[in-house]
């Protein structure tokens, strides 16, 4: 896991954020947040591939979210919507990041800049997700099945 991809993340939530609440342009958060970041730190093409990835890639990252969350997605904290918006987008396009990463680095996100116990509902939420998504890589069997733990 580069530190230079985690600050990528890091900034990426930051910009989703910033957008699912003002609705400004991509390229105009891109632009202000390109200005203000150490570009020596931060894997820049990954940044921009997940600011401008989530948002063309909304509806089908919402319809994933959707049938696991005990809410409507608007009404999910906003900066937990953006974790799990890019950790969705990451378990849909990135097969060759392991889920456990993608969970592990939207964990720590959700700590730094979400709720108290923020990370916790991300953590469920993606793990259940994982599960669907990547049940070659984790090895469990369908969720539909009762066949225990897996």
């Amino acid at each position: 896991m580069s530190r230079k991809r985690s600050k990528a993340r890091s900034h990426a939530v930051q910009a989703l954020y910033q957008w699912q609440l003002t609705r400004h342009s991509l390229s105009e958060i891109y632009d202000q947040f390109l200005s203000e970041i150490d570009l020596r730190k931060v894997e820049i093409s990954y940044f921009k591939e997940l600011l401008f990835g989530v948002p063309t890639h909304l509806q089908a990252i919402d319809e994933q979210l959707k049938p696991l969350l005990d809410r409507a997605i608007d009404s999910v904290d906003p900066v937990e919507r953006a974790i799990l918006r890019l950790g969705t987008y990451e378990l849909l396009h990135h097969p060759e990041i392991p889920y456990r990463v993608i969970l592990n680095e939207a964990i720590e996100l959700a700590k730094v800049f979400g709720a108290e116990q923020g990370h916790r509902y991300v953590n469920g939420v993606l793990d259940r997700l994982a599960k669907q998504l990547r049940q070659a890589e984790i090895g469990t069997p369908p969720l539909t099945g009762s066949h225990g733990q897996g």
